[in-house]
């Protein structure tokens, strides 16, 4: 018997790639989630809103970051499922999964800038700076390939920066 093809729709989001002056990339260990954790910020869009406007909204709330500016977008939106057993709770069962459109951005602050706290409802523990490298195996499996995907596509950008502090 064939497999029921899936309906739901994806939930559209954004997610953003911050990267240091030194080339590594902001990841944050998820409140939710038993283990090891760790992501880099992600959210979804509002209604009406802009992925570029997006992404900086979701970016300030997450990590309280305000200091970092957009040098690359992604070619196309990037998609993941979730795992049979979350996607009957996550956004009340409404989405199958995400598709996202993922920016680059250059952290342009510094460490103190980062506020886990900046908003009412916190989504991370913990912070920490990254080689792009670890990031698929950092991230939980069933977003490991979308991961690659975005390293992949912004590997480029990842390489330290001189920064005159004249």
């Amino acid at each position: 018997m064939a497999k029921k093809a899936e309906v739901r729709p994806y939930r559209r989001g954004v997610g953003a790639m911050v990267l240091n002056h030194r080339g590594e990339v902001f990841v944050g260990r998820r409140i939710d989630t038993p283990g090891e954790a760790w992501q880099m910020p992600q959210g979804g869009i509002d209604a009406g809103e802009a992925p570029r406007l997006a992404v900086k909204r979701e970016l300030a709330e997450e990590t309280g970051i305000e200091t970092a500016r957009i040098v690359a977008e992604s070619a196309g939106w990037l998609r993941y499922d979730l795992p049979r057993d979350l996607s009957a709770r996550v956004w009340k069962g409404r989405y199958r999964g995400q598709e996202q459109k993922w920016f680059a951005l250059r952290f342009t602050g510094i460490d103190g800038d980062i506020d886990l706290n900046a908003s009412r409802h916190p989504e991370f523990s913990q912070w920490k700076w990254v080689a792009i490298d670890r990031l698929p195996d950092l991230i939980v499996a069933f977003k490991r390939r979308l991961y690659e995907d975005v390293v992949a596509e912004f590997r480029h950008l990842a390489k330290p920066r001189h920064i005159d502090y004249s």
